[in-house]
């Protein structure tokens, strides 16, 4: 099973830095970073300077989207990227949360996303593309290579990464519902002719080592706000009890009333007092390092390839070197 760290861009970037470098030491092979260029820094500035000072970590965002950037820079950037430190990116993309609503957009259709997915890795791998109807092609690229994964949640979205995602990201760690997705994907993947276990499954979600379950659940308990911007998004659009999307997703955000993202993804984010501890419990992984490997074990089972750790609370450098020295090795023996 892979690990990958995930952090918000926030300010000095050298800390960002940092602590992608003690993750690679600690045996994570990935670094994803949050891509919201109003809230946070630029996270594709901050890739080339973690590149330079790793020496096998893959960087990508988690995740970016399709009108931040026209598509052609975005497949430059990660070419880029490649052609300096080896072909060790990944493009995690989606809809479009914070980067679009604090901008005052919307996130973009699924038939937006799809195609963008496929002229990034066209453009960024060296293959020509069509570009608001230009054929485009980056003449300089020489044996690159690109994955795209999907972060998805409602059907559509999770048929759509089973088609055309080389990679799956699930931003939650409940067992029930990730083996829902996966399955879901792999339906998809398997009817478009593909091999289902091409198209890499990547779980993302805070983890928290230490033995007060209380404080713990308060410093992730802004993650089930995360999730619940797009839960709201499918209770819109299917319906709360159309059978279209699990109530096991649904019901949770029922006392949901609003959200600020000049709190986004941080600790303490007064609107997320709607979500429940149990909420915390199922979307998180949090206590003992027992407790870690218990539940990595039932996602392993399940098909996932990596666990992604989003790491935004107060015991970063704690978390890192605790899975460094007894949950990485407990699931890679």
């Amino acid at each position: 099973m892979d690990f990958g760290l995930v952090l918000q861009t926030d300010p000095p970037g050298a800390a960002t830095v940092d602590l992608m470098r003690r993750a690679e030491r600690n045996g994570f092979h990935y670094g994803w970073t949050f891509d919201s260029a109003v809230l946070w820094q630029e996270p594709y500035v901050l890739h080339s300077r973690i590149l330079d000072h790793t020496e096998r970590l893959i960087v990508g965002p988690m995740v970016t989207n399709p009108g931040t950037r026209t598509w052609e820079v975005t497949a430059s950037t990660f070419a880029t990227l490649n052609e300096m430190y080896g072909n060790r990116t990944v493009c995690g993309i989606g809809r479009g949360d914070s980067a679009m609503r604090v901008a005052g957009r919307k996130p973009h259709t699924l038939a937006r996303l799809g195609e963008a997915m496929t002229v990034i890795r066209d453009l960024a791998e060296g293959r020509e593309a069509t570009v608001d109807g230009h054929r485009l092609r980056l003449p300089w690229v020489r044996n690159g290579k690109l994955p795209v994964w999907m972060a998805a949640y409602g059907p559509k979205a999770l048929a759509m990464a089973g088609r055309q995602a080389d990679g799956f990201i699930l931003q939650l760690a409940d067992p029930y519902l990730t083996e829902w997705m996966v399955k879901t994907v792999r339906e998809a993947a398997a009817g478009a002719g593909r091999d289902p276990a091409d198209v890499t499954v990547c779980v993302a979600a805070p983890a928290y080592v230490g033995g007060d379950l209380a404080h713990a659940r308060e410093q992730c308990r802004w993650f089930g706000g995360m999730v619940g911007n797009h839960v709201a998004d499918l209770v819109e659009r299917y319906g709360e009890h159309s059978g279209m999307v699990p109530e096991e997703l649904t019901a949770y955000i029922k006392q949901r009333e609003g959200y600020d993202y000049a709190h986004h993804g941080r600790a303490g984010n007064p609107d997320t007092a709607f979500v429940p501890d149990e909420i915390v419990d199922r979307f998180c992984l949090l206590g003992p390092p027992d407790a870690h490997i218990q539940k990595l074990r039932s996602l392993r089972d399940l098909g996932v390839d990596q666990f992604a750790v989003y790491a935004m609370h107060d015991a970063k450098e704690h978390t890192i070197d605790t899975y460094g020295t007894s949950v990485i090795p407990a699931l890679n023996p």
